[in-house]
């Protein structure tokens, strides 16, 4: 059963990378004013293989080695998120600072790394106080602010929907690590309560959200995106305008190579591409649980929920903000859009 979900795995990943790179030659092209032609495709091809790469490298090594050593893996994590702040470091972009740029390593996303370093260290806790998650303290509190920590350093980033990802799938991980579920509910309300506040006092977020309430009157302004999101798929319908032909990416559709890639699978290839895509995720989620519950410890089982989860749950996210069911977040689809940070560490 096991190597029978790695292979599922594997497969539904390559779709994944696959589509996503047809798609980027798609649509790339018609944003590449100032560059050469086919820049984006080839930069996602090089990261493509730095991602392959880092799959082998972390596939062949004994998980349980991030158990000695997640308590310097979460103060990196943290560190690195508190560079994106520095400046001359940190990379400010479109009224956010998610970027950094350091010397060799380059410019990069820390939050791809916190992604995968929270899930550690929230599953080494859990799996060295296994017979304590019930309690208050131990199973609730103390793992609720290795959650909050790096989360709210995101949040803060101003990158909220990475911040909900990573807050929801840490959720996931301590409700199956046998946190009490009302003692969630609570934390979740209150995080809620915190981000709708907050994104009240944010006039770019508030207007957002106002423009997904009201997308045909905002058409033109804050819910252009969504709104032409929506009438790719109505264009595309069951078989898609054929690959190539899809008009929304000469400029109508902001970002069409990278947050609402989704939204030009479905103009160009249609509705059957579209369900195939998250099918894969379907697969990946299925497969991931199946490779968690055959893990030798208990923290391999928690370990690979949480990585599950941190890959799915923006994968949710992006599909429901581009057919209009979530306001926008900005969230790239995972192996499909274009990003070197995202693929790179989602593959790892």
């Amino acid at each position: 059963m096991g190597r029978q979900s790695a292979i599922i795995l594997c497969v539904s990943v390559a779709a994944l990378v696959a589509i996503g790179l047809v798609m980027l030659a798609s649509t790339s092209v018609w944003i590449e004013t100032e560059v050469p032609r086919y820049f984006h495709l080839k930069r996602q091809v090089l990261w493509c293989a730095v991602g392959l790469a880092a799959a082998f490298a972390t596939g062949w090594m004994d998980y349980r080695l991030l158990r000695r050593f997640w308590i310097p893996i979460l103060v990196v994590v943290c560190v690195l998120l508190l560079l994106c702040f520095v400046p001359g470091v940190g990379v400010w972009r479109n009224g956010e600072t998610r970027w950094i740029n350091l010397p060799v390593l380059g410019q990069f996303q820390p939050s791809e790394i916190a992604k995968i370093g929270v899930m550690v260290a929230l599953a080494a806790w859990f799996a060295q106080y296994q017979a304590e998650a019930g309690c208050f303290f131990r199973g609730f509190l103390v793992p609720c602010l290795l959650l909050a920590v790096p989360t709210g350093l995101i949040f803060f980033e101003k990158d909220m929907g990475t911040a909900a990802a990573v807050g929801a799938a840490g959720f996931a991980l301590m409700f199956v690590a046998g946190t009490r579920w009302w003692w969630l509910m609570l934390s979740a309300g209150a995080a809620l309560s915190g981000l709708t506040y907050m994104v009240m006092e944010d006039e770019n977020r508030f207007a957002r959200i106002m423009a997904f309430m009201n997308l045909e009157e905002t058409r033109l302004e804050a819910g252009l995106q969504q709104f032409r999101a929506m009438l790719a798929f109505g264009s595309g319908g069951l078989f898609g305008v054929g690959l190539g032909n899809g008009a929304e990416k000469h400029g109508f559709l902001p970002f069409a190579h990278t947050d609402f890639i989704f939204s030009m699978i479905g103009e160009e290839l249609g509705l059957v591409f579209t369900l195939g895509v998250v099918f894969c995720f379907v697969l990946i989620t299925t497969a991931g649980l199946a490779i968690s519950l055959h893990a030798q410890d208990h923290f391999g089982r928690i370990l690979g929920v949480g990585l599950t989860a941190i890959i799915v749950i923006p994968a949710i996210m992006n599909i429901g903000v581009t057919t209009a069911v979530l306001p926008n977040t900005g969230l790239p689809l995972p192996f499909v859009s274009y990003g070197g940070s995202n693929l790179v560490f989602t593959l790892a």
